[in-house]
């Protein structure tokens, strides 16, 4: 099966599909170090470094799933949840590529802060226009520490399926198990270096990790977020205001900061994923991401959902 990806980022959703077992037709995004981050890592993939409100959809015509990361800031509690009005809302695009794809299925991720009870008319508008081009509608608030993920991190998705396939869709159940500790997540990072401090270090950390904070090219750097995302992980034994270039050496006494791999790892990418461009962009790209394991699991119930055999009933003969 394959899928078309907007605002995809730095790969955090098109590693999730990809696990599941979706190709990908293309990946649309207008970063051009995240563009770079998915070509760096996935040389055959389609990506188009290109806005998605100037994207044509009607040469996609057909795919499979249509994804999507859209941008949080209209409808995040940090900012001034502007919504619609908002000119980096993303859905009236997204509305008009799915009318142009006419995909099997759909799923988008967004912010907590979509749930609000200030767009519940929109949310609305947004379901109602889905649901006459043909699918059924419905959304879920997922954190990421239920499937795996060492950090507190909620998410809405929303999934879109044709309806006559949307009976064999079903949520993903949360693991029935914690995920491990900031320490036990970052152990053999932290001693890279022969740090001696580590095992201490381990046992202090023994909690997931807050929301990473991305932040945006107008605000945001090299740190963990705002002070009070900095006092959560001071409470782990890291220090927030920036990041490191490098593991702890050995005789390192103080308060360490993360690298950031460390973070990605946090976020739940794999090792072997590199990100274009220096530290801020780089962190930026790892903030900002879909977690791969939580994109996988939804995945995974799209896909089995749209790999379902449709039952025709056999008239008998006379």
């Amino acid at each position: 099966m394959n899928a078309i990806e907007f605002c995809a980022g730095a790969g955090g959703q098109a590693l999730g599909l990809e696990q599941a077992g979706f190709g990908h037709a293309a990946l649309v995004e207008i970063d051009a170090d995240c563009a770079a981050t998915l070509r760096l890592n996935r040389p055959l993939w389609d990506v188009r470094c290109a806005d998605m409100n100037d994207f044509d959809g009607r040469p996609f015509k057909g795919a499979d799933l249509f994804a999507g990361g859209l941008p949080c800031p209209p409808f995040s509690i940090a900012g001034k949840q502007l919504g619609e009005r908002d000119e980096r809302n993303l859905f009236p695009a997204a509305i008009r590529l799915i009318d142009e794809i006419r995909p099997r299925a759909i799923m988008i991720e967004n912010v907590r802060g979509f749930l609000s009870a200030v767009f519940e008319d929109y949310r609305n508008g947004l379901k109602s226009q889905l649901e006459k081009l043909g699918y059924r509608v419905d959304w879920r608030l997922l954190n990421a520490s239920d499937f795996g993920v060492p950090q507190l991190r909620p998410r809405v998705v929303i999934v879109a399926i044709r309806k006559n396939l949307a009976d064999g869709f079903d949520w993903p159940t949360a693991h029935p198990h914690n995920p491990p500790t900031v320490g036990e997540t970052l152990r053999d990072l932290m001693a890279a270096n022969g740090w001696r401090g580590t095992k201490n270090w381990v046992a202090g950390a023994d909690e997931i990790a807050p929301t990473i904070v991305g932040g945006s090219k107008k605000h945001g750097g090299p740190d963990l977020g705002p002070t009070r995302a900095r006092r959560a992980w001071a409470t782990l034994g890291v220090e927030g205001k920036s990041l490191a270039d490098a593991a702890p050496e050995r005789d390192f006494v103080g308060v360490p900061r993360l690298t950031v791999r460390m973070v990605a790892r946090i976020q739940g990418f794999p090792d072997a994923w590199q990100f274009h461009g220096r530290k801020t962009a780089a962190y930026r790209q790892v903030g900002n991401a879909f977690p791969p394991p939580v994109a996988r699991v939804v995945a995974d119930n799209i896909r089995t959902a749209l790999g379902q055999r449709i039952m025709v009933p056999v008239r008998s003969v006379a």
